[in-house]
């Protein structure tokens, strides 16, 4: 039996995204769900658009720009389906991709969230991400990024869990696990809620024959801007202090400094700093809410700490093995990689 799904698309400013990612949606071959928009005060008629040629899609509407996290909690909160979808605005879906998803969740029932198969839209034998690794500084890593799509991203597997741009989560899981936190605004909530999702037990199936095809950056303009990067920064160290306990930062306090270093090196090579202290400065004023969040949060912990830690570490394994058959093809060295691996993993 098909279950109905409830599509979420979180929207800001991408009218000219909107058709082709909704008129895919009309051609899927599963046809049992529910579509919710939700726009973050675009300012570019994107809601009377909508009115105008989808009117099929239900809209809900902020006055202002309120982040991903708010977009896609009002939209979970809106609908009542079994299975929720949350999907950006800068994508298309391949025809079967609601059939192949709606099909897993069916038989899969030891699986709590789904990743499926992020394709560069430009380039189509190139991957955005197929499901998604962890960095044990307190990032996640989307795995297969930028590489060839091959053999290795064609088979289902348990992974760490799902990038939020084009993932499939239980209506269960929520409320088991919470939803996004709206205190990180936009980057990293998803790497926040798998964090707290492994930490319970929940487990995330990656599912390759569901394909998404995806842009990318397309609210912000670019990767690296400092929006990105106040926000990066300050919700990097939100991750660590919300979803850490202390026998765990000390235990990785090598890996921490490691990815730490080298991201202050990033920012400075793109010319970043500025944006890099400002998020520094929201974090430090931001420490109340969050070590209550983290009160709760660890206290909410279904697993030990030692199986936690061996979650994250082996989901490090998989993402820097990405980065380094990525670099490889490149025609880049590893050896400081294959160090990093030697010495901390």
């Amino acid at each position: 039996m098909c279950m109905h799904i409830d599509i979420v698309i979180p929207n800001y400013n991408g009218r000219k995204f909107l058709g082709a990612c909704l008129d895919s949606l009309q051609g899927q071959s599963f046809s049992d769900f529910t579509v919710f928009v939700v726009d973050n005060g675009s300012t570019d008629e994107s809601v009377s658009f909508l009115a105008d040629k989808y009117p099929h899609v239900k809209r809900i509407a902020f006055s202002e720009n309120r982040g991903f996290s708010a977009a896609v909690n009002a939209g979970i909160d809106a609908g009542s389906a079994p299975l929720v979808f949350l999907l950006n605005n800068d994508t298309e879906l391949d025809t079967k991709c609601l059939e192949e998803l709606s099909s897993a969740a069916e038989k899969m029932e030891e699986y709590d969230f789904f990743a499926m198969k992020m394709i560069n839209y430009h380039d189509r034998t190139r991957l955005d991400g197929a499901g998604d690794g962890f960095l044990r500084g307190g990032v996640g890593y989307k795995l297969g990024t930028m590489e060839k799509d091959g053999e290795a991203y064609s088979v289902a597997r348990e992974v760490f869990g799902t990038c939020a741009g084009a993932a499939l989560y239980r209506r269960t899981f929520f409320k088991g696990i919470g939803l996004f936190d709206e205190d990180f605004f936009a980057y990293l909530e998803d790497v926040d809620l798998n964090l707290r999702a492994k930490s319970r037990g929940r487990r995330c199936w990656y599912i390759p024959e569901a394909r998404v095809y995806h842009i990318g950056s397309a609210t912000t303009g670019s990767r690296i801007n400092a929006f990105t990067v106040s926000l990066s920064t300050r919700n990097n160290l939100n991750v660590l202090l919300k979803n850490y306990p202390l026998p765990l930062l000390f235990r990785f306090f090598p890996a921490l400094c490691v990815y730490q270093f080298f991201w202050f090196l990033f920012v400075l090579k793109k010319l970043q700093l500025p944006a890099y202290l400002q998020g520094l400065w929201k974090f430090l004023r931001n420490i109340p809410i969050m070590l209550e969040k983290r009160r709760r949060n660890l206290a909410a912990a279904s697993i030990s700490q030692k199986e936690l830690a061996a979650l994250m570490s082996h989901a490090e394994k998989d993402a820097v093995r990405s980065i380094m058959r990525r670099r490889e093809e490149q025609g880049k060295g590893n050896g400081l990689f294959t160090l990093y691996l030697r010495l901390f993993l």
